[in-house]
């Protein structure tokens, strides 16, 4: 699986300082990229195209709603 970033940059460019913040967003990348190998694992498995798979959830990140126009 993927690792996540070394570093998480900011909205200012500079990285995510707060160790508690870069924590979360660590288990947060474990969880979703666990979930995601999950999905494509199934879906596989189902018969479904992986490539298709890939793109479906590669589409399905690029659709989620900015929480900032909330």
């Amino acid at each position: 699986m993927t690792a996540p970033p070394p570093l998480w940059p900011g909205k200012d460019g500079t990285p995510v300082s707060c160790l508690e913040k870069v924590k979360v967003l660590n288990e947060n990348h474990a969880e979703a990229a666990q979930m995601l190998a999950d999905a494509l694992e199934d879906a596989v498995l189902m018969g479904v195209d992986e490539a298709e798979m890939r793109r479906i959830l590669a589409e399905l990140v690029a659709n989620l709603p900015s929480p900032r126009k909330r």
